[in-house]
């Protein structure tokens, strides 16, 4: 099932979701640090069942943060609304997993008129000392560092946080029962933090400082579900919710998919309204591009009309300037999607995709990159995630190297480059290393590219 990208702009606010499916709305508020990434899977089975649409919260995934320096829960549930709203829609069922679950039920209880019904994977109920606990622990500052120590802090807080609850506890006791060493998914949430970076201590920060009471049992609310299943840390909390209102029911589960089963057939119960069309952003979307080698969105921003620009191999259109026109994600870069098989190495395939956005934009003309100079195997190592986390370490050196030295690998005297210091600035590093390790076909690109050169 097919799932579209969309950004909306609200009071100054760019705001990206996904959205998938048919019928009456879900709204899908993810837990943090992740993204709407992380319920694409979901989105495509339950999208049978409803028009899925999953923001990513402020300060997550590609939405702007909220403004100040320490947004509260009712900021970010008020921010849920906003979306709402601005989408067009009356009333909706709602999901959310552990903080997700958190912001929504805040803003159900702010806006009860904008819910059908809610239900939620997990909800906390600290005592004073798990909070005072997780306030001076739980939320580390993540900044950008010259060589890159943080990607080897990130990478293992990531790998333990289901090995330990909370991660920072390495204590016996405090050890889960559901601990994994699965590379794609502690990836997937490196390169959500990585989206993140300082504000996911906002958004975290909000959700770990927000008050969990319950509404009182003669409160009128919409019907909410709560549920978690075994090895979830926050089974335990079941337990600890107390009296509930009317329509309010909790109760454990065995596995993940019981959790998912009994969210659907109760959202199911009560969901209703269909999701009206999208008004996207007007400098910034995806495309869907259809060409014989290629099916998939492609990322874009910028200015419909003039010039399309791409960028060079292993970079991305958020490092370029559009001037006047647009730049895209090529394939395997950026935001855009990867091919289907092996990037491939023939122009044709590259230009058939260039060509759909390029009339789909507008575009006047098409501005070819400059053609690096280098090997293409030493240029762009194979930076596959591994067990150890050492691809994002080497992706560091390489895109610290090429300020240096060209080719970046020929570190010695002939090969230097001139620099200005804010070229190794280590927040300039990140925005590289981001671009450097999305690009999974940057080589094969690169091939492509040097091939057209040829010929013409």
């Amino acid at each position: 099932m097919q799932i579209s990208r969309h950004f909306v702009d609200i009071s100054g606010r760019r705001v990206h979701f996904r959205r998938c499916g048919a019928g009456p709305t879900l709204l899908m508020v993810h837990q943090s640090p992740r993204s709407s990434a992380e319920y694409e899977a979901l989105m495509r089975e339950w999208g049978a069942h409803f028009t899925c649409i999953a923001p990513d919260t402020p300060g997550f995934g590609q939405s702007d943060p909220l403004a100040g320096d320490k947004p509260s829960i009712d900021d970010f549930a008020d921010a849920i609304v906003e979306l709402i709203v601005a989408l067009g829609l009356a009333r909706v069922a709602a999901y959310g997993f552990h903080s997700g679950g958190i912001i929504l039920v805040s803003a159900l209880k702010r806006h009860p008129e904008r819910f059908s019904c809610l239900a939620v994977g997990g909800y906390a109920i600290w005592t004073p000392e798990e909070m005072a606990l997780f306030g001076e622990h739980y939320l580390p500052a993540f900044e950008p560092s010259a060589y890159g120590e943080h990607l080897t802090w990130l990478w293992n807080r990531m790998l333990e946080q289901s090995w330990f609850f909370p991660w920072f506890d390495v204590r016996p006791e405090a050890r889960l029962s559901v601990a994994h060493a699965d590379v794609v998914r502690v990836d997937a949430a490196v390169r959500e933090m990585l989206d993140s970076g300082a504000a996911y201590r906002a958004g975290y920060g909000a959700v770990l400082r927000a008050p969990r009471d319950i509404p009182s049992v003669d409160a009128v609310t919409p019907p909410v579900l709560i549920t978690a299943y075994d090895g979830d840390p926050l089974q335990p909390h079941i337990d600890r919710l107390g009296p509930m209102p009317q329509g309010w029911s909790a109760h454990k589960v065995a596995t993940p998919a019981d959790h998912q089963a009994d969210s659907l057939a109760f959202l199911r119960q009560h969901a209703n309204g269909s999701a009206p069309p999208i008004d996207d952003a007007e400098d910034e979307g995806f495309l869907q591009v259809v060409t014989d080698a290629f099916d998939g969105l492609i990322h874009w921003r910028g200015h419909r009309g003039g010039p399309l620009t791409l960028h060079p191999p292993g970079s991305a259109a958020d490092l370029i300037d559009p001037g006047q026109g647009a730049v895209i994600d090529l394939p395997g870069h950026g935001l855009s999607a990867c091919w289907p098989g092996q990037p491939p190495e023939n122009w044709g395939a590259w230009q058939a995709v260039i060509d759909g956005a390029a009339e789909a934009l507008s575009a006047s003309h098409v501005i070819l990159p400059a053609v690096p100079d280098g090997a293409p195997d030493l240029l762009f190592p194979d930076l596959t995630p591994d067990r150890f986390g050492s691809y994002l370490t080497r992706a560091w050196a390489i895109v610290r190297a090429r300020h240096l030295f060209d080719p970046w690998y020929a570190a010695d005297a002939a090969h230097a480059r001139a620099f200005d210091l804010t070229d190794i600035n280590a927040d300039k590093l990140a925005r590289d290393h981001r671009a450097l390790i999305r690009a999974t076909a940057a080589r094969r690109y690169l091939v492509a590219l040097r091939s057209h050169e040829g010929e013409s």
